[in-house]
């Protein structure tokens, strides 16, 4: 019996060829997933919403590596921004073939600290971007019967850990939920969606939204005993968004060191 074999690509180029959008790629794992598609062969779109000069540094990482980059400054949060963005990617590079959803705002404030307009804020940056992103390369994807969705979750969509964030556990378990409506929908096309979840990563943060002695306790609830670092979200990323993910829709990569296993 004939066995089906995936496409010859070259092992150490899988993306080549393709055009990735990463939002939120101005610094930590948005940047890491950024460099992680530009040395796997992708051409990159960086996205931030407020540090020109910080997306303009990426994309001349980006460049480094041998492939084109273009710098987009836009608020997810704003359908029109994320349209004006990908057409703007699209006029350079022809298509948007992979596109991670990678912002997100974490406030941490207690229910009833949660205004009216916070939680229409966080709502918008976190979960309806991913939707508009969706909204906007979908069609191409359907033409080129090709494509990958990403989004980038958290353990607040998954387990109630931490109080306080009632916004966000909301919207980390919706885009996970989106993930399985785009995949179940798109399959046919070509098109897969998938959830990244990371646990415990090393990033630059503004602390004041976190528990005091936060690493220490962390380090003690995971297993392999170490925080994890920004490439270990970007290399499932990689492995998601190529051949090696075509077979992989509506799915979530927990990457957290075995502290949670579901």
């Amino acid at each position: 019996m004939a066995v089906d074999t995936p496409p010859t690509a070259d092992p150490a180029k899988p993306l080549a060829g393709r055009t990735a959008i990463v939002t939120g790629s101005g610094q930590n794992i948005g940047r890491s997933i950024a460099l992680h598609f530009a040395r796997a062969g992708a051409n990159v779109v960086v996205n931030g919403h407020r540090n020109q000069s910080a997306i303009d540094k990426v994309v001349k990482e980006v460049e480094a590596l041998g492939v084109q980059g273009l710098a987009c400054l836009a608020d997810v949060g704003d359908a029109k921004a994320v349209e004006a963005m990908v057409k703007k990617a699209e006029d350079k590079f022809g298509t948007v073939d992979i596109a991670v959803s990678n912002v997100s705002l974490r406030l941490h404030q207690k229910f009833f600290d949660i205004s009216l307009e916070d939680w229409d804020r966080i709502l918008r940056s976190n979960l309806s971007s991913a939707f508009y992103l969706a909204r906007a390369v979908l069609p191409r994807m359907q033409k080129a019967k090709w494509g990958r969705i990403i989004h980038i979750s958290g353990e607040d969509g998954f387990q109630g850990h931490i109080p306080g964030r009632a916004h966000n556990m909301v919207c980390k378990a919706g885009v996970h939920a989106f993930s399985k409506a785009v995949g179940i929908e798109f399959a046919a096309d070509g098109i897969t969606a998938n959830t990244v979840s990371p646990g415990s990563i090393e990033t630059t943060r503004d602390w004041s939204q976190y528990p005091k002695n936060w690493r220490e306790m962390r380090l003690g609830q995971i297993p392999m005993k170490r925080i994890g670092r920004v490439d270990d979200i970007a290399m499932a990323c990689v492995y998601l968004a190529g051949d090696s993910g075509a077979f992989i829709s509506g799915q979530v990569i927990h990457v957290n060191g075995g502290q949670f296993m579901y």
